[in-house]
């Protein structure tokens, strides 16, 4: 069975976008790639997670992806304008630091925003706020060691919730009356986020915005036209399968729990 929709990140971060995804369009059929042999992106050079996006992307498309997902702000900064050009005549899809809709929504003129170290250094993230930001400040924080919480399925755990008290804390003091999530993994933890800065501190996901992008190029292309794949989600990771599909269940918002499949890493190739 082929998919319509590829989506890859470095780990279960990408399931947020998946989750929009799949309330926008329940029965797109899609297939989504965690390289967790390779989490967390985001302290690893812009070089070697554009590598891992091209062997990905080719691996996806392979397998019968007519679009692809970069639903990862690390790999949308290292790689999105390189895969464009790598793969011409596929649509690509990325992520975008939300600091233009935080910029036209904030009324106090200071917003935080969580993202990866490779987020902040990319040019994708410094071009969004010379364009959208010049007076606004901007406040940011890499939340170290929040990818990997999430990835060990601690939603609320201890450890999570010092993270963000520790990123947020001094935001709020500054100020912020809005809050950009620059990662995948962190809309996964927004109960948490929006219990530590309070209902007047506004929270933006991205992956909405991605999902709509999703369904407006879905139906241009005509991929949702797939009666005999209706719903299907095929996960595959490069990581543990057992604790990949074990996790699956807290991220999403519906029943869901489909089989997992493993790959691995062979010589910069992806193989079952």
């Amino acid at each position: 069975m082929s998919p319509s929709i590829g989506i890859f990140d470095s780990g279960v971060g990408g399931v947020s976008v998946l989750r929009a995804i799949r309330k926008l369009m329940p029965d797109l059929p899609v297939i989504y790639l965690a390289d967790q042999a390779h989490v967390p992106y985001g302290p690893r050079s812009l070089e070697q997670v554009r590598d891992f996006s091209a062997e990905i992307s080719r691996f996806l498309l392979a397998n019968g992806a007519k679009l692809v997902v970069v639903a990862c702000n690390t790999a949308s900064a290292a790689a999105l304008h390189y895969l464009r050009k790598e793969f011409p005549g596929i649509p690509f899809v990325g992520m975008e630091p939300a600091v233009k809709p935080a910029a036209e929504r904030t009324q106090t003129k200071k917003v935080g925003v969580l993202a990866t170290p490779a987020t902040f250094q990319g040019e994708l993230y410094t071009s969004v706020v010379e364009r959208y930001a010049n007076e606004i400040t901007v406040m940011q924080d890499t939340c170290k060691g929040l990818v990997d919480e999430i990835e060990a399925g601690r939603l609320d755990g201890m450890r999570t919730r010092q993270i963000l008290d520790s990123a947020l804390g001094p935001m709020i003091q500054q100020g912020i009356d809005t809050v950009v999530l620059g990662c995948t993994h962190y809309p996964l933890v927004i109960p948490l986020i929006e219990e530590i800065v309070g209902p007047q501190i506004t929270v933006i996901d991205p992956a909405l915005a991605v999902g709509r992008q999703v369904e407006r190029l879905a139906r241009t292309h005509g991929l949702e036209n797939q009666d005999e794949l209706m719903g299907f989600c095929r996960l595959l990771t490069t990581g543990n399968a057992e604790i990949f599909y074990e996790i699956i269940p807290k991220l999403m918002d519906e029943e869901f729990q489909p089989d997992v499949e493993a790959l691995t890493w062979q010589d910069g190739v992806l193989i079952f």
